[in-house]
């Protein structure tokens, strides 16, 4: 049922706007970098110290010496530049991205992020740049699957885990649909393999 992970990171990729520059999150997100069309302009940065960054490497192209913030070997595409872990700092919390991509344990019907600790004992904490992407960049993508394993709504009304901003995301995409986080709710604008009447029993959230 619903999209596959590449097909989900495909969708992402889709509403990227041309020209943006871009932040793709570690874990899932960083698979849209594989589904972004060179002609469309799109300029990926990476915390780490580069922009413009190509998708992800394969065979012979791999240098263990180029690598995304997640430690993925990645491309080089003409014009691409690197600089000090600072400067790329600077850039996230300088209101300089159009979009970061991140991945999620919950997101809440308001737009709170939380996607640095479970909170459960021994869990080993990962916040990375996420809290300073998500109040820097100018629009937060999450891409995250819609339910734990034991079939618990991630998208709720309330975060449940510490959080990594509050207010910050804009739109929601998962295997099942995008919602949108507006300022009246959460509004489904598209989904895939079930319904909207299905998806309003399954999650404690308004949805329009």
């Amino acid at each position: 049922m619903g999209l596959s992970k590449d097909e989900l990171a495909a969708a992402v990729a889709r509403d990227i706007p041309a020209g943006a520059y871009v932040n793709l999150g570690i874990g899932q997100p960083t698979t849209v970098a594989d589904n972004l069309h060179p002609e469309s302009g799109v300029v990926l940065h990476t915390e780490n110290g580069m922009l413009g960054m190509g998708r992800a490497a394969v065979g012979e192209e791999i240098d263990p010496d180029l690598i995304n913030a997640g430690k993925i070997a990645v491309t080089e595409p003409p014009g691409a530049a690197y600089f000090h872990h600072a400067d790329s700092f600077a850039m996230m919390r300088g209101g300089h991205l159009d979009v970061c991509v991140l991945g999620a344990f919950q997101v809440s019907a308001r737009g709170d992020l939380a996607n640095w600790h479970t909170g459960e004992p021994g869990a080993i904490p990962a916040v990375g740049g996420a809290m300073d992407l998500a109040i820097g960049a100018k629009q937060v993508f999450v891409m995250m699957s819609l339910f734990t394993r034991d079939g618990r709504p991630k998208l709720v009304p309330e975060c449940g885990y510490p959080l990594t901003g509050r207010r910050c995301v804009n739109r929601v995409y998962t295997e099942c649909a995008v919602f949108e986080i507006e300022a009246d709710g959460v509004r489904v604008r598209e989904t895939y393999g079930i319904s909207l009447t299905e998806l309003r029993d399954r999650l404690e959230v308004d949805l329009s």
